[in-house]
Parts: C-alpha cells; structure tokens; sequence
C-alpha cells in the first residue's frame, strides 16, 4: 500500500492510496493517512483510483477520518474515477450515502470545497 498527497490550494489537499486496503495495507498508512486528512481546515479529496481490494477495515478508516475532519469543519469525498471494483463495494456497503463519491476529479474537488 502507499499513500502519496498534493495539496491543490490552501484549502485542498488530494491523498492518493495505492495498492490494497486489507488489513496490512490499512495498517501500513493508517497513521499518515489520518495526520494528512487530519489536517486543520482542510477539505480533503481521497483518490482511490488506484486501489485495487477494498476490505472492511479499509472502509472502517476512510469513514473514521471523514467523520474526525467533519468534527472539525473540514470535509472529505472520494475520488472513485473508473475503479469499478472499488465504487460497487462503497455503493453496496451503503458509505457513498455517508462520505460522497465521485468518478471526476474536477467534480470532487468542487463538491471537496462545498
């Protein structure tokens, strides 16, 4: 798994995962994934383009840091692209109606900035 960022403005910052979000891969970023989504008044676009095997504890974090950065004011939406794999687990599991999910980048970053 790796995890690699960009901020994009003062307010938006993108976080890229690749690889596989099962137990290991969630274990090995999940400490800087949540100090980068953890950012004071960000608003936070998770490119999960590339990820190839999305687990419950995968989804587990993606949620957890979303709902810590909307304690904060902040906001943060997926980034799904064509990763079908991907979009049909958040979509069966029922987390696109609680984190929005978009297949465009320039859509995500706008609803990120909302």
């Amino acid at each position: 798994m790796s995890i690699e960022f960009e901020d994009l403005n003062d307010g938006l910052r993108r976080i890229k995962l690749s690889g596989r979000l099962d137990i290991a891969g969630t274990e090995s970023i999940s400490i800087k994934f949540t100090n980068l989504a953890s950012a004071v008044a960000r608003r936070v676009v998770v490119d999960l383009t590339a990820v190839s095997f999305l687990a419950s504890i995968g989804i587990r974090e993606l949620i957890t840091n979303a709902k810590a950065q909307q304690q904060r004011g902040g906001r943060v939406v997926l980034l799904v692209g064509d990763n079908v794999l991907v979009a049909k687990t958040l979509e069966v599991t029922g987390i696109d109606a609680l984190i929005p999910m978009f297949a465009n980048a320039a859509e995500a970053d706008q609803a990120a900035l909302a």
